[in-house]
């Protein structure tokens, strides 16, 4: 593996879990799992673990309001709830690795990360692109063995995947199949949204949202989410943007020649 392309950087103490929950919110379709997760950070006001940048992360920088440059991160979080509850880490971002190699090591570092902590159960969330906006969109799961499927299915959610969506690509799609090899369950949520590459799927996030809640038992307020659409429109939009023909574009190209023009959905 190409450490040397890494670097990973701690803040703070390391924090003693009682074996967390993971859970992925990177971009990808509509940016419904990194809108769900970055939602989950603030509303749960979840502590700075790790930055992650790399040589493998989009050949670009970001333009701040005070127009200098950042480079683009990824960054692990974690909450911490009292009793026996089972405490979150919380991965989110401004990317994600495009090239398969990146994307695999990438992924491998990530789990790395989750078994320090004994971490048993991983959740990545995206978006299932269509042609036309969703009125109610639905949310559909799938995992790595049928037993943490059973888990979470629900009235909320529909495990009849199969034909509905291509390959799962990026890291929402590997983490669950190289969860496998280290006897990890995974599931992935991905909520049906708006296939246009600068629309932003609030309402599919929400929905996600709400079996997490009502799963995971975290108490957090959907609904301020619709108060602070503005403020991540805002954010998120801004950068989508600027790398939307870096990392989008590039990526589709690619899993088009591979798969054929059928590919709606990347990780």
């Amino acid at each position: 593996m190409r450490d040397d392309y890494w670097k990973i950087q701690q803040f703070g103490k390391i924090p003693k879990l009682n074996k967390p929950t993971f859970i992925e919110g990177l971009p990808g379709i509509g940016n419904v799992g990194k809108v769900a997760v970055d939602f989950l950070i603030d509303e749960l006001k979840a502590k700075k673990l790790y930055e992650i940048t790399s040589y493998t992360f989009p050949h670009s920088v970001f333009v701040n309001e005070d127009n200098l440059v950042e480079l683009p991160i990824v960054e692990v979080f974690y909450k911490q709830f009292s009793g026996k509850k089972q405490d979150l880490l919380l991965l989110g971002g401004d990317v994600q690795p495009i090239d398969e190699v990146s994307s695999y090591e990438f992924s491998e570092k990530i789990l790395d990360i989750v078994q320090k902590f004994n971490g048993k159960e991983v959740i990545t969330l995206g978006g299932i692109g269509l042609a036309d906006i969703p009125k109610k969109p639905k949310v559909y799961c799938t995992g790595n063995t049928k037993r943490v499927i059973e888990k979470y299915k629900s009235d909320m959610v529909s495990n009849k995947l199969y034909g509905i969506v291509g390959p799962i690509v990026g890291v929402s799609g590997l983490l669950l199949g190289l969860a496998s090899r280290r006897d990890m369950a995974a599931i992935s949520f991905l909520a049906e949204t708006y296939g246009h590459p600068m629309y932003l799927g609030i309402n599919g996030a929400k929905e996600i949202l709400k079996i997490l809640d009502k799963k995971l038992g975290m108490n957090i307020d959907v609904s301020k989410l619709d108060r602070e659409i503005k403020d991540i429109e805002n954010e998120i939009m801004k950068k989508t943007e600027q790398l939307s023909e870096v990392t989008k574009q590039i990526a589709l190209k690619k899993l088009q020649k591979k798969f054929g023009k059928d590919v709606d959905y990347i990780g």
